[in-house]
């Protein structure tokens, strides 16, 4: 996998909230023009993306449209079991500490658990409604 695309509206909310994460900011640029368009089947497009990446060189594609204007279907907090993409998971150390740390810069607990002897794992909210999983693997 090169990357996942999340579109967002406030992209520096969501870069801030990556790299709260541990992501950090690969490359930001403007795309526009015929061959966007037709490599993504709309007209007219505009749009800022912002690459980020995770240590081991995951990607996250952040992208802004400014034409033609991004469309929501659902409510902002939708619900886990909400039909689509749901979450991002991502493996950690010390979750209790991320979790704080994240919670410090404004997102909001979802829930916890322990998944047996093997991993503990936390629901987080973010900007915009996103919801992003944490994996501690135990031993």
């Amino acid at each position: 996998m090169d990357n996942v695309l999340i579109v967002v509206d406030d992209l520096d909310a969501m870069k801030s909230f990556f790299t709260e994460l541990g992501l950090e900011l690969e490359g930001q640029t403007t795309v526009e023009g015929p061959s966007v368009g037709s490599l993504i089947g709309l007209k007219d497009v505009r749009a800022t993306i912002a690459m980020m990446r995770t240590p081991d060189g995951q990607g996250i594609e952040l992208d802004k449209f400014h034409r033609p204007d991004a469309v929501r279907f659902g409510p902002i907090d939708a619900p886990v079991n909400a039909l689509g993409l749901r979450r991002i998971m991502f493996a950690v150390d010390e979750i209790d500490a991320v979790v704080a740390h994240m919670q410090s810069h404004g997102a909001e607990l979802i829930g916890q658990m322990q998944y047996g002897a093997s991993y503990r794992l936390a629901y987080i909210r973010g900007p915009e409604g996103i919801i992003v999983g944490l994996a501690e693997h135990l031993g």
